[in-house]
């Protein structure tokens, strides 16, 4: 069984800044990439930013200097440093990892796991 646990949302006023994080916990060989979405109401579920397990990393044009991702391969956790908010920010943030179970087996096949979502809400 493998979960991932989001934790640090909230509400903040616009310019304000708030840090979200994500553990991923249980039966895990590998991990690949981690990474974070957001849902908007009435909108799709859309990128924000990702890295490797070496520390590449892929942002949003719309995060691109206001976001920073970061991770700890030891803890298994990665965080989403998030200043400069604006109104339009606000979603649901879903952590979000490829990851290789321990259940795999020699296949050492990869699997998307997805975490239950914070909410971010930013006040104009």
């Amino acid at each position: 069984q493998v979960e991932l646990v989001e934790s640090g949302g909230g509400l903040v006023q616009a310019g304000g800044s708030l840090r979200l994080a994500c553990t991923a916990s249980g039966s895990i060989f590998s991990i690949n990439h981690m990474g974070w979405y957001r849902q908007a109401p009435g909108k799709q579920r859309e990128l924000v930013a990702t890295i490797t397990s070496v520390g590449s990393t892929v942002y949003a044009d719309s995060v691109k200097g206001r976001f920073t991702i970061s991770r700890d391969n030891a803890k298994d956790t990665v965080y989403l440093q998030m200043n400069s908010l604006r109104p339009e920010d606000t979603a649901v943030y879903y952590c979000t990892s490829e990851l290789v179970p321990k259940t795999s087996g020699n296949s050492r096949a990869t699997f998307r796991y997805w975490g239950q979502g914070t909410q971010v809400t930013v006040s104009s």
